[in-house]
């Protein structure tokens, strides 16, 4: 079963519980799998392209709940959590910290780096090996340190 399907299904059993929280936040996934949709001409989504946005929906969500707790907005911060939370249950598992370390102490083996100045000769081939499967940032603040240590 693909994601998208995966999804309308799980709309429907929310429909049917009447939990309008995971509702609302299945239904952000199921429009940014349409929005996809309509601009590939109307072709079908693979589950690349759809967890590609359900991982910008899951930033979008914790950067719109710092901002509500920020601003002493407590209910709207544990919404936005909670749907961030909904979407990263369709998401695969994420790298630990050991496994990313690992794979940034090989990269920078394989290229053959030798200080922060080869930052852009690790970051580019390791960012396509882990796309999905790591956040960016700790990639890059990973890099920065084992570079650091060279």
């Amino acid at each position: 079963m693909s994601l998208a399907n995966q999804i309308n299904d799980d709309i429907k059993k929310a429909m049917l519980a009447k939990d309008k929280q995971r509702l609302d936040a299945l239904r952000a996934i199921k429009s940014a799998i349409l929005l996809i949709a309509s601009e590939k001409a109307g072709s079908e989504v693979d589950d690349e392209m759809a967890i590609q946005a359900m991982q910008k929906l899951v930033k979008q969500r914790k950067d719109s709940a710092a901002i509500y707790k920020e601003q002493g907005r407590p209910e709207m911060a544990e919404e936005e959590e909670f749907q961030a939370n909904v979407i990263e249950e369709y998401l695969p598992e994420m790298m630990g910290e050991d496994e990313m370390r690992s794979a940034v102490q090989a990269q920078i083996n394989a290229v053959g780096a030798s200080g922060p100045q080869d930052m852009g000769k690790v970051m580019g081939p390791l960012m396509g090996k882990l796309k999905g499967k790591a956040d960016g940032k700790l990639i890059s603040q990973l890099v920065k340190e084992e570079l650091g240590k060279l």
